[in-house]
């Protein structure tokens, strides 16, 4: 058993952060998803390292969700990554003004999965492996 509720900022965060991840990696899709236009080498090259941080925290996720062992390692990761997202979003739009409906959607998500992560952290059941 996985234990749905136990994983489940885990899960949501490897189900989004997945296709974000292949989103930033793709020239073709960035402007169709996220209204961005890629204009020079240096930003795809940052933009591929971005993909490749996504899907490297990705997988830590998934072990936390298939191996118990890894499960407070993970979502320590999970929280840390949501909420320095979430904290990053404010902090630009505090500064830079609010952004398109997804980003503002990305700073709630990022901001309550890492809040919830949190929570799961602090009260996770000792008998739960």
């Amino acid at each position: 058993m996985l234990h749905f509720k136990k994983n489940l900022h885990l899960i949501v965060s490897v189900v989004t952060v997945m296709p974000a991840a292949i989103v930033y990696g793709s020239p073709k899709l960035l402007p169709e998803y996220l209204n961005i236009n890629v204009s020079n080498i240096d930003t795809l090259n940052m933009l591929k390292a971005i993909m490749c941080l996504y899907i490297v925290f990705s997988v830590v996720w998934v072990l936390g969700i298939v191996s118990s062992n890894c499960w407070k390692f993970a979502t320590q990761l999970n929280i840390l990554f949501m909420l320095s997202l979430g904290i990053g979003r404010v902090l630009s739009t505090c500064t830079d003004g609010f952004s398109g409906k997804l980003y503002i959607f990305g700073m709630i998500a990022e901001l309550a999965i890492g809040g919830y992560a949190w929570y799961q952290l602090k009260n996770k059941p000792l008998n739960l492996p």
